[in-house]
């Protein structure tokens, strides 16, 4: 099994997997700082994201569900107080990263990355939220979730 211990072997891990497999990591990322989101619209979407056999349909659908929210709430982010929807505007963006069509994708662009960095950052604004710390690093939490990944 792989142990990734920095965000470079993260990178290079998430760079050898095929899209289909971002697009799964990346969305496992994105369900693991949603816990406190009350949004059904971007749950509905995040659920496509996680299943395999979703039709190239249903993903675009969910892709432009999770873009408008990360859009709508994004003029939200640097408000002093609301913690909550910037968290929101990351876990849409964190979506909407692993939902990203294939004609969007460009040659150096990694969903699965892309979800992690704004998955982290929801996280931040959570504990900002919510005055708390926690033990585990993020950071450190999305490398355990992508050795499990990738040990399956």
């Amino acid at each position: 099994m792989m142990n990734i211990s920095n965000d470079q072997e993260l990178k290079n891990a998430l760079n050898n997997l095929p899209r289909e497999q971002q697009r799964l990591l990346g969305a496992r990322f994105t369900q693991s700082v949603c816990e406190q989101v009350d949004n059904p619209s971007l749950m509905s979407a995040l659920k496509v994201a996680l299943i395999s056999d979703s039709t190239d349909q249903e993903l675009k659908d969910a892709f432009k569900v999770a873009k408008s929210i990360a859009t709508k709430t994004y003029t939200a982010c640097g408000r002093d107080a609301d913690w909550g929807l910037q968290a929101e505007h990351f876990i849409a963006a964190a979506c909407a990263a692993a939902l990203t069509p294939d004609a969007l994708i460009t040659e150096n662009y990694n969903a699965a990355w892309k979800a992690a960095i704004q998955s982290r950052m929801a996280k931040n604004c959570l504990m900002i939220e919510s005055d708390s710390g926690e033990l585990e690093n993020e950071a450190d939490r999305k490398y355990r979730l992508t050795e499990k990944f990738l040990g399956e």
